[in-house]
This record gives structure tokens, sequence and C-alpha cells, in this order.
């Protein structure tokens, strides 16, 4: 179950309490879940019945107690646990949510995490004359449109060589009424630096942008283009084209996805190729990594909780026109991904198994997570790299 799904199912919790008569408030179109705070338990919490208690004339507590019938034993939820004044602790049957989750990664595509329409929400984003607040503004534009806004880009100035480059593009340009003022205005690449972003290229160019929080100074330098462990975007990009060659792999084995409870087991080495050699030969592992065995066994459960929280990501993202904050969570996605996709392909002369197709499937849906992700950075996600 994603964040979204939990949303809504707290949500119908509300609306069955109140048909029952057992609590007297209108049901709110929103219901906020993250991971438990200090002192709470299981896999989300939620603070709903905070919300409720004074509307409803009863402490937060007493609604709370209201609505945990109404959510355990409810799509996958095992345990609901009342912490603190009155927030709702949710444990789920994580194989039968991961399972879930997976198949709503699937069915929705690089589009994961979006907004099911459109919100009717109005956003002008202006901002001045300097190149990482344009490609700063361009992409969180993207990301308020992924969750159904309607977004205008202005800028005080531009540059077409910007477009060229970096392939980023505003909507006007020029001075703006007093009443919008700059709202995008990170701190801005020194003019001196402006030419060693340029000359990054489109991808990495606005990885080395986006990926700083906006208070930082961005690095300007050729680390964005090393092939190696220690740059982020290549981890990012190579790990969804480990996803994408699963899937090639695959076939030649004669065998597709199908998602299913997944589970790991061999020694941890390569099980498979990055490009087109040979089913069954040894893949190289990260450039920069150790080539000893890696231990695998508890990859899956922190690479589907990463997965998870990508609705959430972007919201948030979305909200504070914050792209920094996917690029950070792209990585780890990433991070987790990089060992458990070594666990996808039979090995030797094992045949594909149901575990296996599991494992593809998580494996694509990493692939389309990732995708999805650089599309709205406006980064390239190869295919092969």
């Amino acid at each position: 179950m994603t964040p979204v799904e939990l949303s809504r199912t707290v949500l119908h919790a509300v609306r069955r309490a109140v048909d029952a008569g057992e609590l007297s408030v209108a049901v709110p179109t929103r219901a906020v879940v993250a991971p438990p705070g200090p002192g709470g338990c299981g896999d989300y919490a939620t603070s709903i019945a905070l919300q409720l208690a004074r509307p409803a004339g009863q402490t937060p507590f007493r609604v709370a107690e209201v609505l945990r019938p109404y959510l355990v034993g409810t799509d996958g939820i095992t345990d609901v646990v009342l912490t603190g004044p009155g927030f709702l602790n949710i444990s789920f049957d994580r194989a039968a949510a991961g399972v879930g989750l997976v198949r709503e990664i699937l069915r929705r595509g690089d589009r994961y995490g979006y907004a099911d329409r459109p919100g009717g929400r109005v956003v002008q984003l202006h901002c001045p004359h300097d190149l990482r607040a344009v490609v700063v503004a361009e992409a969180s534009a993207r990301l308020l449109r992924s969750q159904g806004a309607l977004v205008r880009v202005t800028a005080e100035g531009f540059e077409d060589v910007w477009t060229s480059v970096l392939g980023v593009t505003v909507d006007a340009v020029g001075h703006a009424p007093a009443e919008l003022p700059v709202n995008v205005r990170p701190v801005p690449v020194p003019a001196s630096e402006a030419a060693d972003v340029m000359s990054l290229g489109r991808d990495a160019g606005r990885w080395a942008l986006l990926h700083p929080a906006p208070h930082d100074r961005p690095r300007t330098g050729d680390e964005h283009l090393v092939q190696r462990e220690s740059n982020p975007l290549f981890r990012v990009r190579y790990a969804h084209a480990r996803a994408r060659a699963a899937t090639r792999n695959a076939a030649d084995l004669g065998f597709t996805a199908d998602p299913g409870p997944v589970t790991c087991s061999g020694s941890g080495t390569p099980t498979g190729p990055l490009t087109g050699s040979a089913p069954g030969t040894p893949t190289a592992p990260l450039p920069g990594t150790p080539t000893a065995p890696t231990p695998h066994a508890d990859a899956a459960p922190a690479l589907l909780a990463a997965l998870a929280d990508h609705p959430r990501v972007l919201a948030a993202a979305a909200e504070h026109r914050a792209p920094d904050r996917l690029a950070r969570h792209l990585v780890v996605v990433a991070d987790a991904a990089l060992p458990f996709l070594l666990t996808v392909l039979p090995r030797g002369g094992e045949k594909p198994s149901a575990a296996h197709r599991a494992r593809l499937a998580l494996a694509e849906a990493v692939g389309a997570v990732l995708a999805g992700g650089l599309d709205l950075l406006g980064i390239d996600a190869p295919d092969h790299l």
C-alpha cells in the first residue's frame, strides 16, 4: 500500500465512523500519513485524530480509539497502535503490502506518485535573471504539474544558450508587476563558474544545479561526469540501466515479471549482464565498489520502503519548490536498488521461478520510479550505460 492509498484508507475509516454515528465531523479531504516519529511504531502514523478532535468535541485519544477498529484488518493492515495524545501507528502485512506496491507502480509506470486529476490550483513562479534560479523554477514547475497544479514560470531575464545547452525554458521574460515578487531564489552560481556548468552538458549540468539544497552553493566541477560510485547522478542512472537490463536478460531466459512476495537467495554475486552479453555472464560491479560478495538478504525491505515513499517526496518537493528533495530521494532509491538488482536473474543452472518473476517485477518498478523522477528533473534516463 502506498502512502496515498493509506491516506484514502484513513479517510474511508473516518467516513465509516461518521456513518455509524460514532463521530460527528465533516470528513476531511486529506489525511497526512508519514513514517512514525519518536515514540511511534509500525510502518506509518497519522495525526488525523488530533485534526478531528476539536470539531468532534472529543479528546484526540478518544477519536483515535473510535477510528482504530475501522482500520485494523483493512487493506493489509495488521495492527494499529495508539501512542501519545492520539497518533494512530499503522502496521502492514509486509508481504501483501509489497506486492500491492509493486503492482501499483507497474500500473502507473513513470507517472507513479502523480496526482490522479488536476486540482485546479494555479501557481506563478517568478525568478531573477540567474541560471540556477531558472533551472530550479522550471523543475519546480514540472513537480507542481505532476501534483495537478497549473503553473506559469517567468524570469527577470533569460539567455537563449540556457535552452540550447540545458534544455530549460520559461513562459515569459521581463519584470513582473509589484504584486508578483521573485519567489524562486536559490544561491546563484558565481558568474565565473557559469561556463563550467554549461560545459557539463544538459544532464550533468542540471543535476549540478538541482541536487544541492537551495541554500547551498552548487559544485560545478567535472565530478558530475565521472562514472564512479562517488558520483550520485551516475549511481542513479546506473541503477536505472541495470533495472532495464534485467528485463532484457529475463526475456532472453524466457520469463517475465509477475509481482509476488520477494525473497532473496544466493551469495550476492552478480547475476546477469548489464548490457548485451549472454545471460549468465557475470556482471561487473558498480565501478569503484569492492568486488567481494555483498549480503543482500535484507535489500528488498529497504527498497520497498524507498519506493513507497516516492509519492510523499514528490508532493513535498512540489509544495516547497524543492527539486533537490527529489534528487536526493532518487539517490536513496538507487542505493537501495543496486544490491537487490544483483539477485534478480537465475544463476548458473538455476531455473526461473516465481521468486525470480517477483524480483523482476520489483526491478521494473525501480526502473519506472527512477525514470519518472529523472524526467521530472529534466534529465535523461538511458537504458544502456
